[in-house]
């Protein structure tokens, strides 16, 4: 993953802490991203953990969505 620093140079994120966007999210779950705002803003939250760097500037950890699936999984036996 490519950062854009302030000063215009960009730098790679370490992928043990990669973050994603909202609408990367949405991609990788094939949902809309309105789902995953949605989620997001939903009392109690439904979505993975996120990180919220300003008001409008919203990341995901790849590592915190890995997680949040995996709680989502339903075994056969289990269904």
């Amino acid at each position: 993953m490519r950062l854009r620093l302030l000063d215009g140079v960009e730098a790679t994120a370490p992928t043990d802490t990669e973050l994603i966007t909202t609408e990367e999210l949405a991609k990788m779950l094939r949902v809309d991203p309105s789902s995953i705002r949605r989620w997001r803003t939903a009392r109690p939250v439904q979505g993975p953990p996120f990180i919220q760097l300003s008001e409008r500037a919203i990341m995901y950890s790849i590592e915190d969505v890995r997680a949040w699936l995996a709680s989502r999984r339903v075994t056969p036996e289990a269904a």
